[in-house]
């Protein structure tokens, strides 16, 4: 978060001044829900989504455009270096990276506000996302994340 925040603050100004550019932010399909196992990971992604909400409506008609992108779980890393790899949510289907990447790349470039990469699943999971009560998703994110619960 405070990368992000940071990046934005220095590069921000020149390209307002410029009366253009476009800004890409990583948040997640996590940044809809409560991240049980998961809890400053899903925090913090929530706090970019805020943070790139707020910037668009701050920066609009001045030429800059932020675009959020928002992947699911994506064949990276991650689940190694969270020590995840027992989990569910690990042992489940991850989008390509480079999918996930031309992804956002395509809506930077149209300046669309949002885009939730990777599986058609995911963009379900967002769209649930607006409907479903936190607790709920709450209780679903833990079956997927719990340690162990892979076997």
């Amino acid at each position: 978060m405070r990368s992000t925040v940071h990046l934005a603050k220095r590069l921000l100004p020149d390209m307002v001044e410029r009366g253009a550019g476009r800004v890409l932010f990583t948040s997640s399909v996590a940044s809809t829900m409560p991240g049980p196992f998961q809890a400053v990971y899903n925090g913090s992604k929530s706090n970019v989504q805020s943070f790139a909400e707020a910037l668009r409506t701050e920066l609009k008609d001045t030429g800059v455009t932020v675009t959020s992108l928002m992947p699911g779980p994506t064949e990276t890393r991650f689940f190694d270096r969270a020590q995840m790899q027992d989990t569910r949510l690990a042992a489940g289907h991850k989008d390509d990276p480079r999918t996930v990447a031309e992804q956002g790349f395509e809506a930077l470039v149209r300046g669309d506000p949002t885009v939730t990469a990777g599986s058609p699943r995911n963009r379900v999971q967002t769209a649930m996302g607006k409907i479903v009560p936190d607790r709920l998703k709450s209780e679903g994110h833990r079956r997927l994340a719990e340690p162990g619960s892979a076997s």
